[in-house]
């Protein structure tokens, strides 16, 4: 069983060719949320995901297997609602009250379309809105997967966090520069800084 524990995301710059002879991982979307997983490619091959905790896969992601191969991910079909409406607004509102749920909801230039569900089916019809069952690959909004529960899948939380650091630890650093008497002060107010941000995603 081959480990894979490096995650390109799409646009990843590799050639199209490479991508072409790539086997396939073809997987639901809740699959495609788990950072530990044991899977089958296209080929018959096993695989063991190692990812960084919080990784959400797309379609057209590459991973990289430890023996340099590169395995191509695609958004499998599963049962979604695919939401419509002849008014742009009465879709907004349907937008508006799948968020007030915390749904999951991948937005399309004219259409919704989340995870069957026949009790918010029956909402979005008395929302006056077209809400019909079909089977195709889903990919949601990032930030408000399950209501919230899996804090830190957004490549841009990542990055921002780290962006907020350096400035922390660059301000931190400048204020020693000009020699502060207060440098107790200092170190007493960094370590709460950085717990109260990292735990201010844990929740």
């Amino acid at each position: 069983m081959q480990k894979i524990d490096k995650h390109l995301s799409a646009p990843h710059g590799i050639a199209a060719v490479l991508v072409r002879r790539a086997p396939k991982l073809e997987l639901p979307f809740a699959e495609r949320s788990k950072s530990r997983l044991r899977a089958t490619l296209d080929n018959g091959e096993e695989v063991a995901l190692f990812l960084p905790r919080g990784t959400v896969l797309r379609g057209g992601d590459l991973l990289v297997t430890e023996g340099g191969i590169f395995v191509e991910v695609l958004a499998a079909p599963e049962s979604v609602l695919q939401v419509g409406a002849s008014d742009p607004q009465a879709l907004m509102r349907a937008a508006y009250h799948l968020g007030n749920r915390h749904t999951p909801v991948e937005v399309g230039r004219d259409y919704l379309r989340l995870e069957y569900d026949p009790v918010l089916a029956d909402m979005l019809a008395r929302l006056g809105v077209r809400a019909e069952r079909a089977e195709l690959p889903f990919e949601p909004e990032a930030g408000a997967y399950g209501g919230g529960h899996k804090h830190g899948h957004d490549a841009t939380f990542a990055e921002d966090y780290a962006t907020a650091q350096a400035v922390f630890h660059e301000h931190h650093g400048h204020d020693h520069d000009h020699g502060h008497s207060h440098g107790h002060d200092h170190d007493h107010d960094h370590a709460p800084h950085v717990h109260d941000a990292h735990c201010g995603h844990k929740h």
